[in-house]
């Protein structure tokens, strides 16, 4: 017999759109997005579109495995759950007697996962002391920022933009990332209102947009800057709003004489005349917002560039009017979900080293004996392909003292490595909750259909290694389902305030819209939009540099329209239509390097060397390449990626990534004999 079940889209991006899912005989048939869904209508990306192709292959990892080869060979032989739990906890235990906590880590990213299934592994880890994850490999200094600025929440919700009077797309991709947004933009553009992107590549969304300002990377402070000094000169800012509810508004105002069109035209590459325009255009506008993307943040001053350009979205007192404002980080008016209740720091009796994952490179690959890590657990991840330093990665994955256990759905470049391989579920193969970065609502999906085979979800593994481990807390008898109701039963503001009936189409599975946040209340410690914040290493919002690399072009990493992430390597429908690894160039960039679109080229720094296909094209700002999607070494047809390019660096704020404040040379590649 058919059925329709209401599913969720768990892969990383701000939507978390809501899915249906038909199925028969404990098949999944087909997955389309849902019309009744309160916020998206059954709008759904590519990506999605054949994810059950994803969980219906055949090449599905169906029971766990262990090495027989070297390390990287990726050489594995069948074996039980029971062989699999007892050898792996018996090598954790003897790790944890041995070498003690802090040389065990366990790292839980998104994959396809939501805060359940994601949360108990720290749980896990926690029990055990292990080193504690920093997971700020996405928008860690973004969201520091907001913290800063606004106590951490009240940006708008993706839907609130239909009251915006004028729309500033700051390096966001939304074709990759927000298509929702995309789509809403583009019934606004037909009412008459502008859309200005500014971008360091505008290949995805110049055609959806009025107006392409191409920014050279890591000069958007200066760009916020130069503007708000024009919106002061001219008079438009509000002056009233600014001073009932923000501080440090006068003294910040009184920096930025110093920071004109034609100050910032040298350092963004924008003339001073289009600064000018624009920033006049903003100030006059009623309800002006800023959809800002990852981008800016992921830089030595990324942390910089997110509060100056939330600054400039607040000046003109448009986050008084609906409509107006910065989208891009926390919507919400609080926490939806206790995850304390997941993930238990409670649990946690060793309190010792901590591990952030833009770093892990070098953590790994540490072999100094008070340092040196033993054991290393992931699920959700794919840190060869996707996290700084391939090279170095790979190098310390190779080590035969690193015990190396991966939960994945299919083979990937990092299983190559690992010891053991526990085969891993599917979103609709599970029950988890979801809460999108962007939108007010809150959804659930309830397992469709059995796994394949012995794979079994985050949740099952974990409390199964724990029960191996010798742990009897609770938490590891409890069912995902039985979480989801603890979760709905404790709530938190504002879900203790919800209809019943909401609650209970939670429980059924589905999604529940949720209240917009109060923009003018700032929970910060005075109550107000905080413009200079004393904690910080720089209170007083200014313009800092990027990193000063001796190469002459800044490499930018794109979020890919058909691979936003390394999961999307086992759609090898998505992957034929992807093709080969390519790299962006400006024009002026090519002729001096004599570089033309389908030319083999060379990409180096003091890192590594990584080739590409050259596209050059007007569309990608001057000083700069762009490499989109993440691949996989079968998919690029070599071995390095373009992540053996980025540095294992920091940004300023929120210990996030830096990964695009990289800078490299590019050359042409002879033709090979």
């Amino acid at each position: 017999m058919r059925t329709v079940q209401k599913a969720v889209c768990p892969y990383d991006c701000p939507g978390t759109c809501g899915l249906l899912v038909e199925t028969e005989n404990n098949k999944i048939l087909k997955v389309k997005g849902d019309p009744e869904h309160p916020l998206h209508h059954g709008l759904i990306c590519e990506k999605m579109q054949g994810y059950e192709k994803a969980v219906n292959s055949p090449e599905r990892i169906t029971t766990p495995l262990k090495r027989v080869g070297a390390k990287g060979e990726g050489r594995f032989e069948p074996i039980s759950w029971e062989q699999a739990l007892t050898e792996i906890t018996d090598r954790w235990k003897q790790i944890l007697k041995e070498d003690g906590p802090d040389a065990v880590i366990g790292l839980s990213s998104s994959g396809t996962q939501g805060w359940i299934q994601k949360s108990i592994v720290d749980c896990l880890f926690n029990k055990m002391g292990a080193r504690q994850m920093i997971m700020t490999l996405c928008n860690g200094a973004k969201g520091a920022a907001v913290d800063s600025l606004m106590g951490g929440r009240g940006c708008l919700c993706g839907t609130e933009l239909k009251d915006s009077d004028y729309y500033i797309v700051w390096g966001c991709n939304m074709k990759a990332t927000r298509l929702h947004t995309l789509a809403l933009l583009n019934q606004q553009r037909k009412k008459g209102k502008k859309v200005l992107l500014i971008e360091v590549c505008a290949v995805d969304n110049g055609k959806y947009c009025d107006e392409v300002l191409l920014i050279r990377p890591g000069s958007d402070g200066a760009l916020a800057l130069a503007m708000m000094q024009v919106i002061t000169e001219a008079g438009l800012a509000a002056d009233g709003f600014m001073k009932e509810f923000a501080s440090g508004w006068e003294e910040f105002r009184a920096t930025l004489p110093q920071y004109t069109p034609e100050w910032a035209q040298e350092i963004t590459g924008i003339p001073a005349e289009v600064i000018r325009r624009v920033a006049l255009e903003i100030g006059h506008a009623k309800a002006p917002a800023i959809v800002g993307g990852t981008g800016p943040c992921r830089r030595k001053n990324g942390g910089m560039n997110i509060r100056l350009s939330i600054i400039l979205s607040a000046i003109t007192g448009g986050w008084a009017n609906p409509g107006g404002g910065y989208l891009g980080e926390n919507p919400r008016s609080g926490p939806v979900l206790n995850r304390a209740l997941i993930h238990r720091p409670d649990l946690r009796t060793h309190f010792g080293e901590k591990a952030n994952i833009n770093l892990l490179s070098e953590i790994l690959a540490d072999t100094t004996p008070s340092e040196k890590v033993k054991a290393f657990y992931v699920s959700g991840g794919n840190p060869v392909n996707a996290i700084h330093n391939q090279k170095k990665m790979e190098e310390a994955l190779l080590r035969e003292d690193l015990f190396t256990v991966v939960h994945e759905q299919f083979h990937t470049d990092t299983t190559s490595y690992a010891d053991y391989v526990l085969p891993a579920t599917f979103s609709v193969e599970h029950t988890d909750v979801y809460t999108p970065a962007s939108f007010c609502h809150i959804s659930t999906g309830l397992k469709a259909v059995d796994a394949p085979g012995e794979a079994k979800s985050n949740w099952e593994t974990i409390c199964l290694l724990a029960q191996y481990m010798g742990y009897t807390d609770e938490q590891f008898s409890l069912t995902a389902e039985e979480m989801l109701e603890r979760l709905l039963s404790q709530p938190l503001e504002p879900l203790c305030n919800m209809d019943p009936a909401a609650v209970e189409t939670l429980r059924r599975g589905g999604t529940v819209a949720l209240p917009y946040s109060d923009h003018l209340h700032f929970p910060t410690p005075d109550g107000k939009f905080r413009i200079i914040d004393e904690t910080l290493e720089e209170p007083m919002p200014r313009y800092i540099p990027d990193f000063d690399d001796p190469y002459p072009l800044a490499l930018t990493a794109i979020p890919g329209t058909l691979s936003l992430n390394s999961v999307f390597a086992a759609r090898r429908d998505l992957m034929e239509r992807r093709g080969a690894m390519i790299l962006y160039l400006n024009p002026e960039d090519a002729a001096e390097r004599a570089i033309v679109t389908g030319d083999r080229v060379l990409v180096k720094n003091d890192l590594a060397e990584v080739e590409f296909t050259g596209v050059v094209t007007e569309l990608m700002a001057k000083g700069s390449v762009g490499a989109p999607g993440v691949y996989s070494k079968k998919d690029a047809g070599q071995r390095l990626l373009m992540n053996a390019l980025t540095h294992s660096r920091l940004s300023d704020m929120g210990e996030g990534t830096a990964m695009n404040g990289n800078y490299v040379e590019v050359e042409k590649l002879r033709e090979r004999n």
